[in-house]
């Protein structure tokens, strides 16, 4: 059921889905363009949240700007063996994503895996496959990144098919990053976590960190120079939000590299498409661009598809629906989990 909002709200939520300011008092600085008190600010999100709007609030990182190797995939299960196969992949802790889809590929799960990894990205798409049963598989990694961002119009302002200025993400730039000191993963782990609804949050991790609230800041504001945070934000529970249907379009996209790269922008354009990569295609498989797409229902989902179709020429598609979300959360970075996931699984 949709939790009402009042305008206050859907205006608070949508700066907060943009970027939370990294200053001592965020909660005052959100709330001073509107007049609202950092009291009532915190008193906002903290009912939102109760309400399972607001699922967190946090750094969004990019895992490959962090050293982690991570991809889509895509696995058929059969029928009678979707929960328990689910379940088993849902263990491993670099599983963020897991939800059922209405394809003969039928599990789609997006998976990271960190450097320290002795089984690599393969060797654990491969070990999970044998530990959950499933069938053929199809590895998606990405392979050029057009769009991602998502930001749900709650101010209702939007149409299904409005189409904004494309951006080429930061992650698409060229360069590779060198890997993280100590502290700069303590930092990651600390920024990754929900920001507590207090006054002083960034402060108050910084005094846990034994830094600086500027030396913490300057951390902060070197991981999005660098592309490894893509923002510091808040992620909401769509369904709960008002948007309630969710699509996944595949895509036939040319194969030239000038061909796909004005295809893959034009489709990152639309509003209402929250991420757009370009990913291998395979035999029987021809689909090198992925979509995903949200709106209030599914009509307005399809709108935006076919407006997709329509703008770039594509006639060869899918649509998928999610019909059961298995999992869906933050990969937990640089917290020893996966070590102790391959180390229980060293036999298999």
């Amino acid at each position: 059921m949709r939790t009402p909002l009042d305008p206050l709200d859907s205006v608070l939520l949508g700066r907060l889905q943009e970027a939370v300011p990294f200053v001592p008092r965020p909660f005052a600085a959100l709330g001073a363009p509107d007049g609202l008190a950092e009291v009532e600010v915190i008193e906002r999100l903290r009912r939102l949240k109760q309400a399972g709007i607001v699922r967190q609030i946090s750094a969004i990182f990019d895992s490959r700007r962090l050293g982690y190797a991570s991809s889509l995939v895509a696995a058929r299960a059969e029928p009678g063996r979707v929960e328990a196969a689910a379940a088993v992949i849902n263990l491993h802790p670099g599983v963020s994503h897991n939800y059922l889809r209405d394809h003969e590929f039928n599990l789609w799960f997006t998976i990271a895996v960190s450097p320290a990894s002795r089984l690599g990205l393969e060797g654990t798409v491969g070990l999970l496959q044998r530990l959950a049963g499933t069938g053929a598989l199809l590895l998606l990694p990405t392979v050029r990144l057009f769009k991602i961002g998502v930001r749900f119009d709650l101010e209702g302002e939007g149409r299904p098919d409005a189409r904004g200025a494309a951006t080429v993400p930061g992650e698409d730039q060229p360069g590779g990053c060198a890997p993280l000191t100590a502290g700069e993963q303590a930092a990651v782990r600390v920024l990754q976590r929900d920001l507590p609804l207090v006054p002083t949050p960034f402060v108050e991790w910084a005094a846990e960190l034994g830094v600086a609230f500027e030396d913490l800041r300057r951390l902060h504001d070197g991981f999005l120079a660098a592309g490894r945070m893509r923002r510091f934000a808040a992620v909401l529970h769509h369904r709960r939000a008002g948007f309630k249907a969710n699509a996944m379009a595949v895509w036939a996209g040319p194969d030239d590299p000038d061909g796909i790269e004005h295809v893959g922008r034009t489709m990152a354009g639309f509003r209402a498409v929250s991420h757009c990569y370009q990913r291998p295609t395979f035999p029987g498989w021809p689909y090198n661009l992925f979509t995903m797409v949200h709106g209030r229902s599914v009509a307005e989902c399809e709108t935006t598809v076919a407006a997709i179709a329509e703008a770039t020429g594509l006639a060869d598609f899918q649509i998928l629906y999610s019909t059961k979300e298995f999992k869906k959360a933050r990969v937990r970075y640089f917290t020893g989990e996966e070590e102790a996931w391959e180390q229980a699984h060293a036999s298999s």
